[in-house]
């Protein structure tokens, strides 16, 4: 499997494409990437996107079969089980059960960052805030010496939150939301996934930009009263 050609279809700002992205990175795998227009999607992507959402992984095979993999969790393990180079899970079932368990804790962290972020009253933005700085808390509580989730070794897990912190990054330089103020942990961890060429390299340099001109377009209270 590992002789695929791989096509990451994407889109510039999803956190779900980048942890794709990190995962081949990490595996040296290449691969190419095409965007997409979520906005105005079009006939090709609604034809093999079953949810119309990245990302998606086209897998193609020799003879000229082609198969279309989605949902970023189902990608990550494919790559994980076929890909040659470092290993991402843990060789042990139950470390292997509990990193699968923390990814998907990382994906209920986004649905409350998407709302903290269009969020268009102070009600809605705190209550946001409130619920992530709880389950920010849970992580702290896991995390020891690091540098990454497991300790020494880059895992799935990794690849999961460094596409989360990367909206603080951008978040900080409009109004600090104070979400990870006194998680000494979690924010060691921060700067550490930051400075990781794979995260680096999984978004576009203007990746910052592209995400204010998301805010702008939504008008979230995050904008307002930092104004």
């Amino acid at each position: 499997m590992s002789d695929a050609k791989l096509t990451l279809v994407s889109h510039y700002l999803c956190p779900y494409v980048q942890r794709a992205a990190i995962t081949l990175a990490e595996k040296a795998v290449p691969f190419e990437i095409r965007y997409v227009d979520l906005a105005a999607k079009p006939d090709w992507f609604l034809a093999i996107s079953p949810l119309g959402k990245v990302p998606l992984l086209i897998v193609q095979l020799g003879g000229g079969s082609e198969t279309v993999l989605f949902e970023s969790a189902v990608i990550c393990e494919y790559l994980e089980e076929t890909q040659p180079g470092v290993r991402l899970h843990p060789a042990d079932p139950l470390a292997r059960a509990r990193h699968r368990g923390w990814m998907e804790f990382g994906s209920s962290i986004l649905s409350d960052l998407w709302g903290l972020e269009t969020a268009r009253d102070e009600g809605t933005y705190e209550a946001k805030r409130k619920a992530l700085i709880d389950k920010f808390g849970r992580v702290e509580a896991q995390l020891n010496d690091g540098p990454f989730f497991a300790g020494k070794a880059f895992s799935l897990v990794d690849a999961v939150f460094a596409p989360i912190f990367r909206y603080f990054d951008v978040f900080d330089t409009i109004r600090p939301t104070g979400v990870l103020d006194r998680l000494p942990h979690v924010m060691a961890w921060r700067t550490e996934l930051a400075l990781r060429q794979s995260v680096r390299d999984a978004v576009v340099n203007d990746y910052p930009d592209r995400l204010k001109a998301f805010l702008v377009a939504h008008d979230p209270w995050l904008l307002k009263c930092a104004a």
